[in-house]
C-alpha cells in the first residue's frame, strides 16, 4: 500500500470513529494520533534497516509532541486510531492489527526483563478502553473489547469482552460480540460492558436481605412461654408489644 493510500485510510478511520472530527484539514493539523502514526512509520522503516539511534530519537520526539510513546520496533497495522492518546505506550515487540482503536492511558507492555517477543499481539477490530493494561507476550483475538482499567495478562479468544483486574473474559447479553454486530463493524460502545464483580455483590446483597428477613420472622414467633422448645404443646401465637409493631407477619409454629 502506498503512502498516500495509507494516509487516506488513517484519516478515514478517524472520521468514522471520532464524532468530534469535522474535516480532513482538522485531522491533519490537530490530531496527535495522526501525527504519531506518521512519525512512527518513518521511525519503523529506519528501525528495520538496523538503525538504532535515529529511530529512537524520532520516537522520543514523537512522545514529546503527541504524548504517545510508540517504540520504533512495534508493528502497527492499517487504520489505527488512538483517541486523545495522552499516556499511550506501545512496546518494542508489540504487534497491532488493522482497524484497532486505543483510548488514552493504554499500555501494551511487557512483564519483565526477558528478551525476544515480550509484548502482546493485538488482532483486528479490537477496542482497548481508557487505562487498560495489556502486559506480556500473548495474543488478543479479533473483534475483542477490553474494558476501561482492565489488566490483561493472558490470551483472549476472538469475539470476547474482557473486564476487571486481572482481566476476565465475559459475555454480553449471553452472546458473543460477533453475534450481535457484523464482523466488519467496530463496536465502540466500551461503556456498555458487563460487571461480574458488581453482579456478585448484588447477588450477595439479595441473599443477606433474605436472611435478615428470615431472622426477623423467627424473632416474631412468640409462643406463650416465648420458646420454641414446646411448640408441640403450645399451638397458639401470641405477639408481644414489640412484635405487634413490626410490619412482618408472625409465623405460627406449624409453619416452621
Amino acid at each position: 500500500m502506498g503512502i498516500i493510500s495509507r494516509l487516506r485510510q488513517d484519516v478515514q478511520a478517524i472520521l468514522e470513529r471520532d464524532p468530534a472530527a469535522k474535516s480532513v484539514l482538522e485531522i491533519v493539523l490537530c490530531y496527535p494520533s495522526f501525527h504519531a502514526i506518521i512519525m512512527h512509520r518513518i521511525a519503523h522503516s529506519l528501525y528495520k534497516k538496523n538503525m538504532v539511534l535515529l529511530p529512537r530519537l524520532l520516537s522520543q520526539w514523537n512522545r514529546f509532541i503527541t504524548g504517545i510513546e510508540i517504540h520504533p520496533g512495534a508493528t502497527i497495522g492499517e487504520g489505527l486510531f488512538i483517541d486523545h492518546g495522552m499516556g499511550v505506550v506501545i512496546g518494542e515487540t508489540a504487534e497491532v492489527g488493522n482497524n484497532v482503536t486505543i483510548y488514552q492511558g493504554v499500555t501494551l507492555g511487557g512483564t519483565g526483563k526477558e528478551k525476544g517477543k515480550r509484548h502482546p499481539t493485538i488482532g483486528d477490530n479490537v477496542v482497548i478502553s481508557t487505562g487498560a493494561k495489556v502486559l506480556g507476550s500473548f495474543t488478543v483475538g479479533d473483534n475483542v473489547k477490553i474494558g476501561a482499567g482492565a489488566v490483561v495478562l493472558r490470551n483472549v479468544p476472538p469475539d470476547c469482552t474482557v473486564v476487571g483486574v486481572p482481566g476476565r473474559v465475559v459475555k454480553r447479553n449471553g452472546k458473543k460480540i460477533a453475534d450481535s454486530a457484523p464482523p466488519d463493524i467496530i463496536d465502540l460502545h466500551h461503556e456498555l460492558l458487563p460487571d461480574p464483580i458488581g453482579d456478585m455483590i448484588t447477588c450477595l446483597q439479595r441473599k443477606i436481605s433474605r436472611l435478615e428477613n428470615r431472622i426477623e420472622e423467627l424473632e416474631c414467633v412468640k409462643i406463650g412461654t416465648q420458646s420454641l422448645q414446646h411448640a408441640d404443646q403450645e399451638k397458639g401465637t401470641v405477639c408481644t408489644e414489640e412484635c405487634a409493631s413490626c410490619k412482618d407477619v408472625c409465623v405460627r409454629p406449624d409453619d416452621l
